[in-house]
């Protein structure tokens, strides 16, 4: 590893991938190495800086990942589950990091990404945001102080672009919730409520999504009981702490062995 780590982003274009180059170019601890796009898209074979906007930057944006990865120290993913998947088996083979911020998974590509890190790296979050993450603490230990007579509602909002409900952050405080009530989420979880649904069932950990305009990102997780509720808030304003978090997860995993790591590892949390 150089003493500016190599860094390669996936999904170029997209609104993740053009803050992640942006930020990596002022950082001063990473150095853009290369940029992927998926194959056919208008970017391959232009420059980035160029694509971007800007004067020309010596990157070419590529859809050859394999080649990309090969030399790198990390990758930073946020794209969709089944490239990840992909990028996370080339990047295994690469001897890279890879850091995914990617949502939307099924329990395939779960399981997926779990098998490529019996031999790889990879640091993967629903969220990669500081405040995020100590939210889950907070909700992992209110739901432990706290018993069914308090029903649990995570409550998100985002822009009207997402493709995927609940949000990977929503379904990271179900499962913080779950853990801190010592159950499994897949029993308890309520989700989709349309029609005549019935009472509310004691003890189920509910879900609300909300897309609409540009939200960057907002986290409710509600307590309320008869008499009395509990609000746990987060609001990004910018997704650029997504970034910032993403970047800090590829340094830090920079020489750490094979095996799955989560923002709070990173974090020390």
């Amino acid at each position: 590893m150089s003493n500016s780590p190599l860094i390669v982003v996936t999904g170029a274009s997209g609104r993740m991938g053009r803050m992640l180059i942006k930020l990596i170019n002022e950082s001063g601890t990473a150095k853009l190495k290369s940029v992927v796009e998926r194959s056919g898209h208008d970017w391959i074979g232009r420059d980035l800086g160029e694509m971007m906007g800007g004067a020309a930057s010596g990157v070419t944006v590529t859809d050859k990942a394999a080649e990309a990865f090969a030399g790198a120290d990390a990758v930073i993913d946020f794209t969709s589950p089944d490239a990840t998947v992909a990028f996370a088996e080339l990047a295994a083979e690469a001897g890279c990091v890879h850091v995914i911020g990617t949502t939307g998974f099924d329990d395939s590509h779960l399981a997926a990404i779990a098998r490529i890190a019996e031999r790889g790296t990879i640091v993967r979050a629903g969220n990669m945001s500081l405040g995020v993450n100590l939210l889950v603490q907070l909700t992992k230990k209110v739901a432990a102080a706290l018993d069914e007579d308090f029903d649990i509602e995570v409550i998100e909002a985002h822009h009207n672009r997402k493709v995927d409900a609940p949000s990977g952050t929503a379904l990271m405080l179900g499962e913080a919730a779950a853990e801190g009530r010592g159950v499994n989420l897949k029993d308890v979880r309520d989700s989709g409520r349309d029609g005549i649904t019935g009472a509310r069932k004691r003890g189920d950990i509910g879900f609300t999504a909300i897309r609409g305009g540009d939200i960057v990102g907002e986290h409710d997780v509600l307590f309320a009981a008869d008499g009395e509720r509990i609000v746990l808030r987060h609001i990004a304003t910018d997704r650029a702490v997504f970034a910032r978090g993403a970047l800090k997860a590829a340094l830090w995993a920079q020489g750490k062995p094979a095996g799955e790591y989560s923002m709070l590892d990173v974090l020390g949390l």
